[in-house]
């Protein structure tokens, strides 16, 4: 453990804090001379090797997430026209395929006309394990990709389970403003909560936590949590 992540553990205690608390926590706890990024992340009572049990879905957030994004799109003819003018940063089809065969991989959200994707379901092995396989329930499988563009460009998170049963996702930048970050991050768990499968049985939200780029994690009050889809 290093001097600067020791002071920054040293100053959060060992309970769960409210949202603002932990929001607060995590801005002043971050060290990198970077603006890091501010990552949720939930573990659920649900078991993700029953298709019954995945929990997987998508929020626009007020403020964004801060980073920068580069968008593939699989189309051809006039949806390839509509997502350039969307404003995608590579559109194409076959081509694209081949590339990402070979190893390219410089892009972070992909998006696919329906007609196209068993092109693409041939690249499942490569996005799928990067959480970039386009999927309807994302609505990166359109036919709007002015709408899909839109929204992604606007701060649209897509979350999906792990293996381990946890979600990981990015809530925005430490320079946020508390107020910004509490937006998101409310915005993003309520969706989770709402999110959880009917056959999900025991207690579904198990812990979840927030942490900078570099820091130490937070707890969350679960309490609070449950009460936003009560709200």
């Amino acid at each position: 453990m290093g001097k600067k992540y020791a002071t920054a553990v040293a100053k959060i205690e060992a309970r769960p804090y409210s949202i603002r608390e932990a929001i607060e926590l995590v801005k002043v706890s971050a060290f990198a001379k970077f603006d890091e990024s501010v990552e949720l992340a939930v573990r659920l009572g649900v078991d993700p090797k029953h298709s019954d049990q995945m929990v997987r879905g998508s929020v626009v957030l007020p403020h964004g997430t801060g980073k920068s994004i580069k968008v593939l799109v699989f189309a051809k003819g006039e949806k390839a026209k509509e997502a350039i003018s969307a404003g995608a940063d590579y559109v194409g089809a076959e081509d694209l395929v081949e590339k990402i065969n070979q190893g390219w991989m410089d892009f972070n959200q992909v998006v696919a006309t329906p007609d196209l994707m068993g092109m693409v379901g041939k690249l499942g092995k490569i996005l799928g394990p990067r959480g970039l396989m386009p999927n309807p329930k994302t609505g990166t499988v359109t036919f709007d990709l002015t709408r899909a563009l839109t929204e992604i460009r606007q701060g649209k998170v897509d979350y999906k389970v792990d293996k381990a049963g946890v979600i990981h996702a990015s809530v925005g930048k430490v320079s946020f403003t508390v107020d910004q970050l509490s937006e998101n991050l409310t915005l993003l768990l309520e969706s989770i909560m709402k999110a959880k499968p009917a056959s999900a049985k025991g207690k579904y939200l198990k812990s979840a936590s927030i942490s900078s780029t570099m820091g130490p994690g937070v707890k969350l009050d679960l309490n609070e949590i449950n009460a936003l889809v009560e709200s």
